[in-house]
């Protein structure tokens, strides 16, 4: 096992955690109640730190969290953003309903950012 990251923020820790965990880097981590410790331990000793179990994982592990988020799958179309078809509301791509209008994204949409289709009215 290899530390990639600590912090005294543990939803912080947590989260790259989640990242290395999207991007199937397999990671645990450690010392996540030692904050209480602080005061009897040094500062530096009671952060939480995040661990790859494989060590062969660190150096795409640090690149990911470096770069705040996991790399695109092989073969996977990379999220854009989409244009609500009923109130033509641009929205980014992990949103599925328009917060303009409410309308739900339609499931065939090609996610594109084109013009609308025109309203039947």
């Amino acid at each position: 096992m290899k530390r990639v990251f600590s912090s005294h923020d543990l939803i912080g820790v947590h989260h790259a955690r989640n990242l290395l965990d999207a991007a199937g880097i397999r990671a645990v981590v450690r010392n996540e109640l030692l904050s209480s410790a602080m005061g009897e331990l040094p500062p530096a000793e009671c952060q939480a730190e995040l661990w790859v179990v494989d060590p062969a994982d660190a150096a795409r592990a640090e690149q990911i969290l470096r770069d705040g988020r996991p790399p695109s799958a092989p073969g996977m179309p990379t999220p854009t953003r989409w244009r609500c078809l009923a109130c033509g509301e641009p929205a980014e791509a992990q949103f599925t309903q328009c917060w303009r209008c409410g309308a739900t994204r339609d499931v065939d949409d090609d996610g594109s950012d084109a013009p609308p289709a025109p309203l039947n009215r």
